[in-house]
Order: structure tokens, then sequence, then C-alpha cells
């Protein structure tokens, strides 16, 4: 018979599970990690063990970012990336690479969300969107599948719920999103033989930034009643009775970065309280 411990024994884990959730010894780049989803999963990367090169183009945030992840007692690079263009993630790859020697994680968390109606969606909005969010995350994934090429790694890039249920005001978004999916699987197919793993994260509705659209005055000053109900109507809208925080994502992201997923690419993992179920 096998021993069981009581109830109140204090569990330690087997050596073989923190192995397969420790990133010890790895580099990952976190681009959007300036505040939000991205901040909290460069912070739980470094928390793993990984030392982190942070993208952003919000300099001051970056700045707090870097300093939870040396809390941690991992190195943080500081660089500012504007990830619409190739030319600057090519070189956020070449000096993480020249820096730590090889990058094992890269994750696409940076974008960005303009509501509007279709009709009344500007072209500097659409072209800000889908800069950010499709393109960004193609240069990103592009960028890591040439530096994991000799080594293998695992490239994260995040979708959104949108991506899989129409919602009114966030068509360029949702159609960003969608973009990102076919983009996953594609590079996963092309990332294997050299054992890079590609997958993708499609969060619900998480407290952050991004969100604030829902309960910010004309002023841009936050209405706390309004935003008390928006978070009541999405947290209705799960079955869990919930919405999410940005560790419920930055941990989905820690299982794809680290070897517990070995098995796991060209998925997509949908963090949203089960408001989603395709």
């Amino acid at each position: 018979m096998t021993d069981v411990p009581p109830p109140d024994a204090d569990p330690v884990l087997s050596a073989d599970l923190v192995r397969a959730f420790s990133l010890a010894g790895r580099t990952a780049v976190v681009t959007g990690a300036a505040r939000g989803i991205g901040a909290r999963v460069a912070l739980t990367f470094a928390e793993a063990g990984a030392d982190v090169v942070i993208a952003d183009l919000r300099a001051d945030d970056l700045a707090a970012t870097a300093a939870g992840v040396r809390a941690r007692g991992r190195t943080a690079t500081v660089v500012p990336t504007d990830v619409s263009r190739r030319a600057a993630v090519d070189a956020l790859a070449d000096g993480a690479l020249a820096a730590h020697g090889r990058v094992d994680v890269w994750a696409n968390v940076a974008g960005v969300l303009r509501y509007s109606a279709i009709v009344d969606t500007t072209e500097a909005d659409y072209e800000l969107v889908t800069a950010v969010n499709q393109a960004g995350v193609f240069w990103g994934t592009a960028a890591a599948l040439r530096v994991m090429q000799a080594h293998g790694g695992s490239v994260i890039n995040v979708a959104s719920a949108g991506a899989d249920m129409p919602a009114p005001n966030i068509a360029v978004y949702a159609m960003t999103k969608a973009a990102v999916l076919m983009c996953t699987r594609s590079a996963a197919l092309e990332g294997g033989p050299a054992g890079i793993r590609v997958n993708a994260v499609a969060p619900g509705f998480v407290d952050t930034p991004m969100v604030a659209g829902h309960y910010r005055r004309a002023d841009g000053t936050e209405d706390p009643e309004a935003k008390r109900s928006a978070f009541a109507t999405r947290a209705a809208q799960s079955p869990l009775g919930m919405t999410g925080e940005p560790e419920d994502i930055a941990w989905a992201m820690l299982y794809l970065a680290a070897d517990a997923s070995r098995y796991v690419t060209g998925q997509v993992l949908r963090p949203n309280g089960g408001v989603v179920m395709p």
C-alpha cells in the first residue's frame, strides 16, 4: 500500500516536477513587457529561473518591469522596440543572442486595441492595430525561428478570445488575433524539425490597461462604477463566474515555455474562464 501523507502535511515537489516547469539557465524574450500581461509574463519567467530580455516602447514602465526581474535574482535586459518594424525585431533578437549566447523562449505579447464600429474605423487605427498585433507577431515569430535553429526553443504568441467569438467594435483587433492563430500553426510546422515549438494563448477578459476603454471617462480618467459594472458583466458570462488576472495568462505561458509542454506544438491554450469553448 502506498503511503499517503496526511492532509496537513507539507508536500515536497519531486525534482522531476520542478524541472518540468523550470526555466533555469534559459533566456526569454518578452515583447509588450512594460505592463499588463507582458510585464507579468516577464516576472513569472524570472521566477522560474530565466534571464529576461524585455521589449516595449514605454521606457518608464519597462524600467519597473526590469527592476522586478532583477529583484527575483535574474538578469533583465531592456530593449525599447517597435515590434511593427522588422529591422527593430531582428535587432532585438540579435542583441539577445549576442548578450546571452542563445534564446530559448520568445513570447510575442505586444498588442494594441482600438474600439470602433467597422464603418467608423479610421485608416490610422486600422494600420496601427494591424502593424502591432499582426505584423509584430509575424516578425517576432520569424526572428525567434531564426535564432532558435541551432538548439530549439519555445515561441508563444498571444491571441485573444476575440479570435474565436465576434464582438462589436473590435473587428480589426479580432481579425489580427485570428491571424495570430494561423501564424502559430504555420510556424509550428516550419519550426518543428529544428525542435522549435510554437503555440498560442487566447486570453479572455483580463484586468489590464488594454481593457480600460470599457470604463474610461471622456477625459481619460477611470470610472470606478463603470469598471465594476464591466467586470461584473464579463464575470457573469463565465461558467466560473470570474474574470482573469495577468498571472492567469502568465502561468499558462510558463507551461508552454517549459519542458512540461515538450509534446505540445501548434496548439491554442484558452485561459478565458470558459466564455469561449470552440
